[in-house]
């Protein structure tokens, strides 16, 4: 472990920085100013206007598209400023993440610091961040032309893959600390263990789905929506399964229920877990479940105030980091024995 620690530490940070990019791009996304940025710049982009001329250039190119045109006609120069900067914040820490990376990476491969095994991971990691900021842009270009937002499928796309990344993050980080050492665990354990990260994983992607269509405003009520267990309005649009992703009410619905799933499925894996190596771990994941499924009610009854759901959205990730680093430990603790009866 000692000759990993500070790349384990590396690791730790870059999945603290991907955190830290889905809540500003939870802000950018709730505060309408992901398409206030016109134009994908990557290198020219990391300085915002500094002069008078330079804001009302950007400014006249937002003019142009039909958000402004459609729902923001007549805003100011500093209101436009305001939601520039949530975009330009975002964009910011994505393309931090790059250097956070790739410099470290490149000086571990040097130093002879790295495994062998590590090596197409962190060449995997280093395409998958390129392939981020491309899809990033795909997803701002998707409300620039007839949409006066973003596509929600894009934006589900979006989120999904920053999470990603996150998981291999830590993953790649336990694996290399070598804390995945614990007492043996019992089967069911091992298996709800690798069920949760993808659970928690599908999860964000609805909410996605939920933050692109405004989903969260369909209902404010709880535990009922519309005055109903399952309200009616569930099916309204054709073909049937486009409810799934296009009618706000059925969105947030869903939501709802993979919530449930979720909080099952932590709380059964904190049972079967009692007494054995993984007890404490599943006893915390399961009781921050517990706290997020509150945030989430919190946030639809009180219209989804902004420091709410930005709440809901860092906690979100934080589950995943911990489910992650969960089942990394109980399938190295299960495989442990076997390895050692083969030697």
């Amino acid at each position: 472990m000692q000759s990993h620690a500070s790349i384990v530490w590396w690791l730790r940070i870059v999945a603290a920085f991907v955190i830290a990019t889905l809540v500003v791009g939870g802000g950018t996304r709730l505060t309408d100013s992901g398409l206030s940025i016109t134009q994908w710049q990557p290198l020219v982009g990391v300085i915002p206007p500094l002069t008078e001329a330079g804001w009302r250039e950007a400014f006249a190119l937002y003019q142009q598209i039909p958000e402004y045109e459609l729902v923001n006609h007549g805003m100011t120069l500093g209101e436009f400023q305001s939601i520039y900067f949530w975009e330009w914040a975002h964009r910011l820490v994505a393309r931090s993440i790059g250097l956070v990376f790739a410099i470290p990476l490149a000086f571990f491969w040097a130093r002879g610091m790295l495994p062998g095994w590590f090596k197409p991971w962190g060449l995997g990691l280093l395409a998958l961040g390129g392939l981020q900021g491309a899809v990033g842009w795909w997803m701002v270009t998707s409300g620039l032309t007839e949409r006066v937002d973003v596509s929600q499928y894009r934006l589900a796309v979006h989120m999904t893959l920053a999470c990603v990344i996150l998981a291999l993050a830590v993953w790649l980080s336990v694996r290399l600390a070598g804390r995945a050492r614990c007492s043996p665990v019992a089967p069911g354990v091992a298996t709800l263990s690798r069920l949760m990260p993808f659970l928690i994983l599908g999860q964000i992607s609805l909410g996605a789905l939920v933050a692109g269509l405004d989903a969260g405003l369909a209902s404010d009520e709880w535990p009922t929506m519309a005055g109903a267990l399952i309200p009616e309005g569930l099916g309204l649009m054709d073909p049937w399964w486009i409810n799934m992703f296009e009618n706000p009410l059925t969105v947030q619905f869903d939501h709802r229920l993979m919530g449930y799933l979720v909080l099952v499925v932590a709380l059964a894996l904190a049972f079967v877990a009692r007494g054995g190596g993984a007890a404490g771990r599943t006893s915390r994941l399961a009781g921050l479940v517990l706290v997020q499924v509150a945030i989430g009610i919190a946030t639809v009854v009180w219209h989804v105030p902004l420091p709410l759901a930005l709440t809901h959205q860092f906690v979100a990730a934080v589950l995943l980091w911990l489910s992650v680093d969960n089942a990394t430990r109980v399938v190295a603790a299960r495989r442990a024995p076997l390895a050692a009866a083969t030697a």
